[in-house]
């Protein structure tokens, strides 16, 4: 149903703002739950640089999904949300595309199929209103293109350095795909290590000789870059200048930049290199390294051969690339709860990009979950996160453990979650394992918590 009023349906009613995926994904599985939803859209009354309908949960970007197969992060994160109830999957897949084991969909049969199953619902409300204030019980999914007004109630509501409005992210490759006969682990003077963490907490370095300096300069500066949307393009604060801009500056701009040798010695040869790259460990496991200042708009092809070049990496598994774009999103860990919600409202949670994560299928992961959640705190129930074992849960734990001084956006990858018991070296069969393990825990999950919704009668 529409209206312009947003008048109250029951007591039961909740607002959902922002009517993309992770926010429509919320509202379904509210209303699935008995509560009578109003959903906050505020296109078409008011548009953005991205969008070019009224239809929600319109894809702006690629109309890929990505993998629907368990051996990969993004096919294991939709494997646990069917056994959840997604509602945004049921429609990928009445609009999917041949694209292999990619779940690929023609965009505007997608986007017209969840409109059309939000507007059927008997529960939902859909109110074309631009949305400015913050109150419980609520789901924000308002994604990166939030609008100031709102992003002005965030900052008020969660404080002045809750939101960053660009991201200015640094590839990040896997600890078993790094050379630690070439890598070693240091601090510069020893200072840098992190808090309480010693030697664990040191970070990598690969080390470069003049020849290998002066070589990966060379390509870094000829590389074809990624040119992106309008609404993408932002202005080069030096904080997040991309690396091969930086580099442009001058040949040696890098080595008296990130790439510092000072303080530093390479094992193997008891001297100061000519360069050297350092990687920040990103989680409590050591499994993902952050290359850093290696933020960067080159195309994914063009990181994965120049960063190859860097001594240490030349096998290197990116579990994320590097980029540069507008982006609006929180300090999940420094702002909000486990949950994600509001310190000081338990009922006021957020959903999607907003929250620091990247990608379709993560946005609608974190919407399924928040519905889900909001229900149960409405119904006098304990909110419940799924095991961090599984893709879902390794998201949340990385929202809520990452650190706050660091932060940048995360999408699924294996490098989330905890180590098996036994050492694989079979990729293929670790990640069958891991896939393994993580629905098998989803399902206990669900059946112990009853998380599955009983459909409402249409």
């Amino acid at each position: 149903m529409t209206s312009d009023t947003g008048a109250r349906l029951s007591e039961r009613v909740v607002k959902v703002i922002g009517g993309g995926l992770a926010g429509s994904e919320a509202a379904w599985q509210l209303a699935e739950r008995g509560h009578h939803v109003i959903l906050h859209e505020m296109r078409p009354v008011r548009g953005t640089p991205a969008h070019h309908t009224d239809r929600l949960a319109e894809l702006v970007c690629s109309n890929t999904f990505k993998s629907t197969e368990t051996t990969n992060a993004h096919g294991l994160l939709k494997a646990e949300m069917r056994l959840l109830g997604s509602m945004i999957l049921e429609c990928a897949d009445e609009a999917r595309v041949p694209a292999g084991s990619a779940l690929a969909v023609d965009r505007d049969i997608f986007s017209a199929s969840v409109t059309s199953r939000i507007e059927a619902h008997p529960n939902i409300e859909i109110v074309r209103k631009e949305a400015t204030e913050l109150s419980g019980p609520c789901v924000v999914a308002t994604g990166p293109l939030t609008s100031d007004a709102l992003a002005a109630a965030m900052r008020e509501r969660l404080g002045e350095n809750a939101l960053a409005f660009y991201d200015a992210i640094a590839p990040i490759v896997s600890r078993d795909s790094i050379d630690q006969s070439i890598a070693f682990t240091a601090s510069r003077y020893d200072r840098e290590t992190m808090e309480g963490a010693g030697e664990e907490g040191a970070y990598l370095n690969c080390p470069m000789d003049r020849d290998e300096y002066a070589a990966f300069i060379e390509a870094l500066t000829a590389a074809d870059q990624h040119h992106g949307h309008e609404f993408d393009e932002v202005p080069y604060f030096e904080g997040c200048m991309p690396v091969e801009v930086a580099a442009k500056r001058g040949a040696d701009t890098l080595r008296f930049g990130p790439l510092k040798p000072v303080g530093l010695t390479d094992p193997r040869t008891g001297r100061r290199p000519w360069a050297v790259v350092q990687l920040r460990r990103e989680d409590r496991n050591g499994n993902m390294w952050n290359v850093v200042g290696f933020q960067t708009r080159l195309r994914i092809p063009e990181q994965q051969r120049v960063l190859r070049m860097i001594p240490g990496l030349a096998d290197a598994e990116f579990l994320r690339y590097g980029s540069i774009h507008r982006n609006s999103y929180l300090n999940s860990p420094a702002a909000l709860t486990p949950h994600l919600s509001a310190r000081d409202d338990a009922t006021l949670l957020f959903a999607g990009q907003i929250t620091g994560v990247e990608g379709y299928t993560e946005s609608s992961a974190t919407g399924l979950l928040a519905g889900i959640n909001l229900s149960r705190l409405l119904s006098d129930s304990n909110v419940e996160l799924p095991p961090p074992v599984t893709m879902t849960g390794a998201l949340y734990r990385y929202l809520r453990e990452a650190d706050p001084k660091h932060f940048q956006p995360m999408n699924a990858n294996f490098g989330l979650l905890d180590d098996l018991p036994e050492m694989i070296r079979d990729k293929k069969k670790k990640r069958e394992m891991f896939a393994e393990r993580a629905l098998s825990a989803m399902s206990q999950w669900i059946g112990q918590h009853s998380m599955v919704a009983q459909h409402v009668t249409r």
